[in-house]
């Protein structure tokens, strides 16, 4: 078993780092969403990332 993690050592601190960042950017997207930040600035008329337009307001028909 030791021989085993001393030959893997390399893969397991890249995957321990790859781990930390990724939990770290989830946790600051979860602070961000309970504080009320947002990258979205709440005016979708001049949003240019909802291209499917599921975000802007239908205009009423008749």
């Amino acid at each position: 078993m030791l021989s085993w993690l001393a030959a893997n050592l390399i893969n397991i601190l890249v995957i321990a780092l790859i781990v930390l960042v990724v939990s770290l950017a989830i946790r600051s997207l979860v602070r961000d969403k309970k504080a009320g930040k947002s990258s979205c600035g709440g005016n979708c008329g001049s949003c240019g990332v909802c291209g499917c337009g599921s975000c802007r307001v239908s205009p009423k028909k008749g």
